[in-house]
């Protein structure tokens, strides 16, 4: 009998050494399409690292964006790092933490950073604006739970500073993201936004508890009274996250 060539080759074997080379080309390729953000990685002084680590920076991408925003080109359109950090390095090497150098809460460092998104709002399925207030929405009404509109605002430390006057939902979720308070003018002026995650309703108050009085004339103001884009809300939160550790002195110490 004359063998033929796969009377004497294992199929089985090729199978697997195949899905093996597929499999590591997998994990290669998804590793440098997880490497278009945040790259060219940085040292603790913004200089470009000497090691980037084994894979290779991807080639650019563009993306066009929805809602006729344009397009992206990642990784090397990326929005610029911000160049206004308070903070300085308590040791010349890498991985030492860093210190603010001023008022950290309105500088934005530390538990109080945000991030330089873009200074548009996040949009629905059919391009309008996802985040909106109560008020601009006759569909929308409080259907269960406490409705906080018309009760005072009361800071960390207990003083009242305001009052709530509209609620803002996200109307593609159909769910309150943000309380609006104006207020007293004792404690600045127009009004402000403080995220539901943030606040305690209570029977007779909205307690704040991350931020006290002398606080609220500093929480970022939104440019529209329609709308709320995504860089203000990443201050936003940013400002009221930050308040748990800065707001006191003593919360800066260990706490038991």
């Amino acid at each position: 009998m004359v063998a033929t060539f796969f009377g004497e080759f294992d199929l089985a074997s090729l199978t697997l050494w195949l899905f093996y080379g597929f499999f590591a080309l997998l994990i290669f390729y998804i590793q440098r399409e997880n490497m278009r953000e945040g790259y060219p990685l940085e040292n603790d002084d913004g200089t470009e690292s000497a090691n980037q680590g084994p894979f290779p920076v991807p080639s650019d991408k563009t993306f066009e964006l929805q809602h006729g925003r344009g397009s992206l080109t990642v990784p090397s359109g990326q929005r610029p790092d911000r160049d206004d950090i308070a903070l300085r390095q308590t040791s010349v090497n890498n991985g030492f933490p860093f210190e603010p150098t001023g008022d950290p809460m309105v500088d934005g460092v530390g538990p109080a950073s945000w991030a330089n998104r873009r200074d548009v709002p996040e949009l629905d399925a059919k391009g309008h604006p996802k985040i909106v207030p109560m008020s601009a929405i006759e569909a929308f009404s409080v259907a269960a739970g406490r409705d906080p509109r018309g009760l005072p605002v009361q800071g960390g430390d207990g003083e009242i500073v305001g009052a709530i006057s509209d609620l803002w939902i996200d109307e593609p979720e159909q769910m309150v993201r943000y309380l609006e308070m104006t207020l007293d003018p004792a404690y600045g002026e127009g009004t402000r936004l403080v995220p539901l995650t943030l606040a305690k309703i209570k029977s007779d108050r909205v307690k704040i508890h991350s931020i006290y009085g002398k606080h609220f004339n500093n929480v970022p103001k939104i440019a529209s009274p329609r709308q709320v884009t995504l860089l203000e809300e990443d201050k936003i939160s940013a400002y009221y996250a930050g308040g748990k550790l800065y707001a006191d002195e003593r919360r800066l110490e260990p706490q038991i």
